[in-house]
């Protein structure tokens, strides 16, 4: 079979046992639709956190990023991974025992504060739709080569997916759903890793292939980095930009990832408190066999592209390039007319140009792996993708039915009302997250960076002085998290969309990038947040309190 039949076979496999599992774990309360009733096992929980948390941007895009920015796109290796020890370690255990569902209703309790509370459900709108326009767009991309059809029709396609099971199932559908969707991300992940790494290097464990060849030639990274020099690039192992806005971003990323709401929710999800941390070891060890794999499928994909397309005549080019040319994912543009294609470092005289979010997608092609390799890898990047937009599109419906309308604005609201409600926001955030994917404000792990620097500027100051400090009042926590915030996403904007031609390391403050500026926000949250704490009345006692007992043992 061709790869698009063996996409359309393995796609619609893995779509309906989304769908039966979301049939078979429908929510019938809000409990069941915003926590799953508190009972899922700590595997289950683990397992569905790590593909909860492992979006597009891990799937798609990181090992694009990697691939294309060598030793400085470790920054995303490395903020993603530490920030989700920052979440186990510092969050997770004491959230749960607090008992409430959302990061909203944690803030609002905490600090004896429905303004808290309000501002807290326009950080997680903020930040989650911000977020889920990555995970569409990542779907659109998949589709639009796979399924040949246009990025935007692929984006239509993912939104129904995740608008039923989603909509029907609540946390509980999606719970088990994200179950299934680890293992068939995972699967599709490792499975071209190993096949490259043995046909490249003769070892099955692609971190050890990547750096070490057998019968003394050089490894597939010593091959990579030759190229790149032979090519005018960057040395692939050296480099990566300043080191103000390596650790900046590197930061900005850790933070974030600790303080995302759609990833915190999870950890209600469990029976216990210790079950909270038994969950956060297991989701760690899931992540990780990803995480480790991710440099070395960027090192084998971008050595069998520069090594198949640099220096070749356009029309003996191998089939998969054309086909994915026709997405406009990748361009050629024949620059001296003499046919060959000059893949080179200098953008002057670079005549192709590679979306990064494809590398992983179009791998097993451009290593010549079997055609059902390739239809595995789309089911698993459509699964990276609508695990989290569904974990995404919950956390909006339930900020907006259960902390919003339930906590602030209509008390009084029934249990049926409430889910209508949820159900109802979520069905509208899908269509939001539909436009969002369609007109997104930049490649997908670019986009996420910018929800992990919205949630490490509003929301990770907010939760860490919540939990560990007795003296930070509801006063300090709002203008804390609306100073962050503004300030983060005022950067962003800045630079991304009302002076794009000055977004360079020449223009930014202290030479720190978009990606990084989260950091900073944060610190402007911590500053703001003590300095009116300072001078407006503590906390009462029974909220101080309150933070002693969160942080005991029992």
């Amino acid at each position: 079979m061709s790869v698009q039949a063996w996409t359309f076979v393995l796609v619609g496999a893995s779509f309906a046992l989304y769908i039966a599992l979301a049939l078979w774990a429908k929510a019938s309360s809000t409990r069941d639709f915003y926590v799953a009733d508190g009972a899922v096992h700590p595997v289950v929980n683990g397992m569905a956190t790590a593909a909860d948390w492992m979006s597009a941007a891990s799937f798609l895009s990181m090992a694009g990023m990697i691939a294309a920015l060598g030793y400085g796109g470790s920054v995303y290796l490395m903020g993603w991974t530490g920030g989700y020890v920052l979440l186990a370690l510092l969050f997770a255990p004491y959230l749960r025992r607090f008992g409430r569902f959302t990061v909203p209703a944690f803030v609002g309790d905490r600090y004896g504060s429905q303004t808290a509370r309000v501002v807290a459900v326009l950080c997680a709108l903020f930040v989650s739709f911000t977020y889920v326009a990555g995970q569409m767009r990542g779907v659109g991309i998949v589709f639009s080569r796979f399924l040949e059809v246009s990025i935007e029709t692929g984006v239509w396609i993912g939104m129904a997916i995740v608008l039923f099971y989603a909509v029907l199932g609540g946390m509980k559908g999606i719970t088990y759903t994200q179950v299934a969707q680890y293992c068939v991300l995972i699967f599709a992940y490792l499975v071209p890793a190993i096949f490259l790494a043995l046909r490249m290097s003769g070892s099955p464990l692609p971190q050890w292939g990547m750096g070490v060849q057998p019968s003394g030639a050089p490894s597939v990274l010593e091959r990579l980095d030759g190229l790149n020099r032979e090519l005018g690039f960057a040395s692939y192992t050296e480099g990566g930009g300043s080191l103000v806005d390596m650790l900046c971003v590197t930061a900005a990323l850790m933070a974030g990832t600790a303080g995302l709401p759609h990833v915190i929710v999870r950890f209600y999800t469990v029976p216990k408190v210790r079950d909270a941390r038994s969950s956060a070891g297991w989701a760690l060890l899931f992540i990780a066999l990803l995480y480790t794999t991710a440099p070395a499928l960027a090192v084998f994909a971008r050595t069998n592209l520069l090594e198949s397309v640099s220096e070749q005549p356009y029309e003996r080019l191998p089939g998969w390039f054309k086909k994915w040319e026709t997405t406009g994912l990748i361009r050629f543009e024949d620059k001296n007319g003499d046919g060959l294609v000059q893949h080179v470092g200098d953008a002057q005289l670079n005549e192709l140009t590679v979306d990064r979010d494809i590398l992983v997608l179009a791998s097993p092609e451009i290593g010549g792996l079997p055609d059902w390799v390739a239809g595995l890898v789309a089911a698993g990047g459509l699964a990276a993708a609508l695990s989290t937009a569904a974990g995404l599109l919950l956390v909006v419906s339930t900020s907006i039915s259960h902390d919003l309308l339930k906590g602030a604005l209509w008390p009084s609201i029934t249990e049926r009302g409430e889910l209508f409600f949820a159900r109802a926001s979520a069905a509208v955030a899908v269509l939001v997250a539909g436009y969002l994917g369609v007109n997104p404000p930049g490649f997908v792990a670019q986009v996420v960076a910018f929800a992990f620097g919205l949630a490490a500027s509003s929301f990770f100051p907010t939760i860490l002085l919540g939990v560990f400090s007795r003296r930070m009042n509801a006063a300090g926590a709002v203008s804390g998290m609306l100073a962050g915030l503004v300030f983060t996403a005022s950067y962003i904007v800045h630079f991304k969309f009302v002076h794009p031609e000055l977004n360079s390391a020449a223009h930014w403050w202290w030479g720190i990038s978009p990606e990084g500026i989260g950091a900073l926000g944060a610190l402007v949250n911590f500053a703001v947040a003590f300095a009116v704490a300072r001078f407006t009345p503590p906390p009462p006692a029974h909220l101080a309190e309150l933070v002693e007992r969160i942080r005991s043992p029992r």
